[in-house]
Order: C-alpha cells, then sequence, then structure tokens
C-alpha cells in the first residue's frame, strides 16, 4: 500500500476546488451507502469501493452508517472489520492494514486548521494516519492527525489518540497514555 504524506490546501486555490468536488461526490456516495436496508456485504464493499476508488477485499466487512470527506485517500487491507457510524476524515491519507477493527463511532481525523483565527479559513493542513495490522481501535475512540497505530495495538473506548503508539500497547484516556503493553500470543503457523 502507498503511504500517504502530509501537506497544506490553501483556501481559493484549484487544489481547495477540487477538494469541494470530491467532498461533494463523498456525500453523494455516502448517501447511498448509508440508504442500504440489507445484511449483504458484497453490496456495501461494492458501494464502499466506488467511495475509495479501488475495490476492497472480500475479506472486509463495513456497517453502515459510514462518513469520509473524500474516500479516495482509504487503503484498506484484508479481513479489515468497520463498525457502524465511523467516520474518516481522510483528506491527509487512511491506511489501514490487515486485520484491524474498527469499533462503532471511530473518528480518524486527518486534517485541521491553523490555531489563529485570522489563518483558520485560509487553510487546511494535512497529515497521514496508519493503522498496522491486527490493531483494535475501541468504541468512539479519536485518531488525530499524523499518528501510527502500532501492530497488535488496542486503543481503548473514547481514548483521544494524539501521538504514536507503539506495537503491542494498550492505551487509553485523554490524551490516550499506555496503560500496558500486551503480550503477544497469536499462533503464527500459516
Amino acid at each position: 500500500m502507498k503511504k500517504p504524506t502530509g501537506g497544506v490546501i490553501q483556501a481559493n486555490t484549484p487544489e481547495s476546488r477540487e477538494l469541494v468536488k470530491r467532498v461533494k461526490n463523498a456525500m453523494r456516495i455516502t448517501a447511498e451507502l448509508n440508504a442500504l436496508v440489507t445484511d449483504d456485504f458484497d453490496q456495501v464493499r461494492s458501494i464502499f469501493s466506488k467511495l475509495i476508488g479501488k475495490k476492497v477485499d472480500e475479506t472486509c466487512q463495513i456497517i453502515p452508517p459510514f462518513y469520509t470527506n473524500d474516500g479516495h485517500n482509504i487503503q484498506i487491507g484484508k479481513n479489515v472489520f468497520i463498525n457502524y457510524a465511523c467516520s474518516f476524515m481522510d483528506v491527509g491519507g487512511i491506511t489501514i492494514e490487515d486485520g484491524v477493527l474498527i469499533a462503532p463511532k471511530v473518528n480518524l481525523i486527518t486534517g485541521g486548521h491553523p490555531l489563529s483565527a485570522s489563518e483558520r479559513r485560509k487553510q487546511i493542513i494535512f497529515k497521514p494516519i496508519l493503522i498496522k495490522k491486527n490493531a483494535w481501535i475501541g468504541t468512539a475512540a479519536i485518531i488525530m492527525p499524523g499518528v501510527t497505530i502500532g501492530e497488535n495495538s488496542v486503543v481503548a473506548a473514547g481514548a483521544v489518540v494524539t501521538k504514536n503508539v507503539l506495537p503491542n500497547c494498550l492505551v487509553a484516556g485523554v490524551p490516550a497514555k499506555v496503560l500496558k503493553k500486551i503480550k503477544e500470543t497469536v499462533n503464527k503457523k500459516a
């Protein structure tokens, strides 16, 4: 998977106008996705694939509703589960590796604005989020721009993650802090 990089989009530029077009397109496709009254994961994957502009692996399960402001900057591996009411603000890029579990109401936020009130509406500052293999993001957790969640790590429900999480750690709180190391016991046999 291609790893996204951070950047800045200035207001009233060709780049910002293109972003507005992508946001409008994402709104149309997420409305289609969220209107489904079905448990047909093939149909959900089909519309989600249209949203992100690439085929989603058949091992992935996504439960609508789902929200995003672009979609085309989302990369999803195999055997990923995304529960209902998640929001992926993906302008900066979101990469979700194989085996990741994402609980309901998780927010992955890759963009923000300058602190200065006079500058806030002039630009979007964005940094990618990377969620490594077999991580588990708990209910209503928020992952902020530029954060990497390490392999096999767990983000507790309601945590706000502002800094990278090392592999095999449990983090919780606001801001999230390491509560303990996780002893990995997954059977490595194929």
